[in-house]
């Protein structure tokens, strides 16, 4: 098991090493960067002697070095917990993400939470009554998730809110808590915030999921295993959890690398529309700004998050079914 572990933790940093290398790449595909866009700007008004400050400029943040160097530099002060300095807020990449990077981690393990949280009683509840009326219920309530696209029911919880309670759920806490420090209040402001996004964000992969392990259940359901076992007398209840449940359970886990990535993609738009001071509407206006830096960094959060759900899913499988593992150590 530690081998298998190690060779993971391996990849997971070899995965990162090349991410790191698109990551830098990407930012610097478009024509010019944040200074070109800034120089422009005061040339615009009026400014003179631009020429000796874009000089000045490139030379203090490092980008008249080749791209290589850059690359190296960036990456290792990355490493380091340097994130490197934003143009547009004239501060260092760490302070101005602050409170925004925890933030977005707060809801979307909150959203992560949520969607196993729903999916997986509701997945087996549905599962053991087909064709009852409440599988077809939830099954339809799934597909009417599934349709409804996240950003437009954020928009319909607005509106509704506004017009018929005169309330206003945008935000993830009170506005006299924003510059505040943390303390009992504001954490309860914080949680009591936090629903609203949380089933928006979570609507559409909950809805997923459930599909997902009432079709893994159903199918186990039908094998001669479990019909003997059901032959030999078990109640239904114990063969569910026992056999089906057990060997249907490998995609549902496997499914923590892939939610994490897309529960954060999908918050960016949310965080937008809904005002919610996470990182998502930075990351839109650094890429617009080619705050290459800034944007950069939050690139690589979400890639390490990717890599880590990724990691996390591939120990939890081998928990839970050995033959994973063995077939690996087998390969090797």
């Amino acid at each position: 098991m530690l081998r298998y572990l190690a060779v993971r933790f391996l990849t997971m940093l070899s995965t990162l090493a090349v991410i790191s290398v698109l990551v830098f790449t990407i930012i610097q595909l478009p024509p010019g960067d944040y200074l070109t866009s800034y120089i422009a700007e005061l040339r615009a008004e009026g400014e003179t002697n631009t020429d000796e400050k874009v000089a000045f400029l490139r030379e203090m943040y490092g980008l008249d070095r080749s791209l290589p160097e850059q690359y190296l530099t960036w990456v290792s002060d990355f490493a380091r917990g340097d994130f490197g300095y934003s143009f547009e807020y004239q501060r260092p990449v760490s302070e101005v993400v602050g409170d925004r990077l925890f933030l977005t981690m707060v809801l979307n393990f909150a959203t992560v939470f949520f969607i196993y949280l729903v999916a997986f009683p509701v997945g087996l509840y549905v599962a053991a009554r087909q064709h009852s009326a409440a599988d077809h219920g939830l099954t339809l309530l799934g597909y009417l998730g599934l349709a409804t696209p996240n950003f437009l029911l954020a928009l319909i919880l607005l509106y509704v809110s506004n017009a018929v309670f005169g309330v206003s759920i945008g935000g993830l806490m009170d506005p006299a808590y924003m510059d505040e420090g943390w303390s009992a209040a504001k954490i309860v402001s914080l949680m009591t915030h936090l629903i609203v996004p949380v089933v928006v964000i979570g609507m559409s992969g909950t809805a997923a999921m459930i599909q997902r392990l009432r079709a893994n259940l159903l199918d186990e359901l039908r094998k001669p295993y479990v019909v003997a076992a059901r032959a030999r007398g078990l109640p239904e209840g114990r063969v569910m959890r026992k056999y089906a449940l057990r060997s249907a359970l490998n995609p549902f886990v496997s499914d923590i690398g892939d939610l994490l990535p897309q529960v954060v993609s999908g918050s960016v738009i949310i965080s937008v529309i809904m005002s919610l001071p996470t990182t998502g509407p930075m990351l839109l206006s650094s890429l617009r700004s080619q705050d290459m830096y800034l944007a950069g960094s939050f690139l690589m959060f979400l890639a390490i998050l990717t890599v880590a759900g990724m990691l996390v899913s591939d120990i939890v499988l081998a928990f839970v079914d050995p033959r994973v593992r063995l077939a690996g150590a087998r390969r090797r």
